[in-house]
């Protein structure tokens, strides 16, 4: 018998030597966001149907049985509710106040002007600054015994008494004969926080308006158009688009914020954050189950808010 030809190797197409490459150059990334990433949020998952203290980590096996005790604790616990209270309160608060500064600090440094490239840096430094740092010097500020900011209330506004910034959970203020409840603590790491992440929304907000064309401007300036209705009908709808990723930026980061607000007040004085309760959790009582359980919950919460925000979006885009 004769032998059977033998067939010529197969060439592969142009797309497909691409596709092998792309792979072959994705794969590290892959396996590094794979490792860094995927696998400790699935062990943190199973961790939180576990019974586990912090000794038994190293030593845990991951098919023991599984429970709902965890999320059972978490749930009756009423500071569960009260922390996503204080977080939802700290993060809407926070996010505006920073957007807010960041818009006013574009727009101010909008025109040029001598010395305009050193106040965009000086705009900068509240981000770029050690947290520690910042922390550290605004606790020796809004220190009741020897900070500067009683002590200028003092001795310029009349205040009686001084105040304790960082350590009074509430105080009530008087105003046109009612009182009401003011929560010090929370407003001044509400305050910390616009004024450290600012910059951030500042930077987005001046790239985009380096981009804006000054015609509409003009045109609407000849009009007759004051500087104020410039602004609300011509600027600020070409920055709704970035004022809206930045508003779904800073939601996640600051709904997780843990390090700003545990240097400023250690989660005291109406402070206490849901993630400064993972923290209790997770070294006070030693708990880890119970720590990656309502981190557990955390993270659904955020998801569902995204969630919120993204059917907003899309139906206030199928509108338009």
């Amino acid at each position: 018998m004769s032998a059977l030809p033998l067939r010529p190797p197969r060439r592969r197409t142009l797309s497909q030597r691409d596709a092998r490459t792309g792979i072959a150059l994705m794969s590290p990334t892959l396996v590094i966001v794979l490792a860094v990433v995927v696998v400790p949020l699935l062990w943190s998952i199973l961790i939180a149907f576990q019974q586990l203290k912090l000794l038994e980590i190293g030593t845990a096996n991951p098919l023991r049985s599984l429970t709902l005790a965890n999320f059972e604790r978490v749930f009756a616990s009423g500071r569960l509710w009260a922390s996503l209270g204080t977080t939802l309160v700290y993060t809407a608060g926070s996010v505006l106040l920073s957007i807010g500064i960041g818009l006013l600090a574009a727009m101010a440094v909008r025109r040029p002007f001598r010395g305009r490239n050193f106040v965009r840096a000086a705009f900068l430094l509240p981000y770029v600054a050690p947290v520690v740092a910042v922390t550290f010097v605004w606790r020796t500020m809004l220190n009741p015994q020897f900070g500067i900011v009683n002590e200028v209330g003092q001795s310029t506004f009349g205040w009686a008494d001084p105040i304790p910034f960082l350590s009074e959970a509430q105080r009530t203020v008087e105003f046109l004969g009612a009182q009401f409840p003011i929560p010090t603590a929370l407003l001044t790491a509400i305050a910390f926080e616009g004024w450290r992440y600012f910059p951030f929304a500042f930077l987005f907000l001046m790239a985009r308006l380096e981009a804006l064309s000054s015609e509409s401007e003009e045109a609407a300036l000849v009009d007759g158009a004051s500087p104020l209705q410039t602004f609300r009908y011509i600027i600020l709808p070409q920055l709704m688009p970035v004022i809206a990723l930045l508003a779904v930026l800073r939601t996640i980061w600051t709904f997780n914020e843990f390090d700003d607000i545990f240097l400023l007040t250690g989660g005291a004085a109406g402070t206490g954050v849901a993630s400064v309760r993972v923290y209790e959790f997770l070294t006070v009582q030693r708990n880890v189950g119970a720590a990656a359980a309502q981190s557990l919950v955390l993270a659904v919460v955020l998801v569902l808010m995204l969630a919120v925000y993204m059917f907003m979006m899309r139906r206030r885009g199928e509108r338009l």
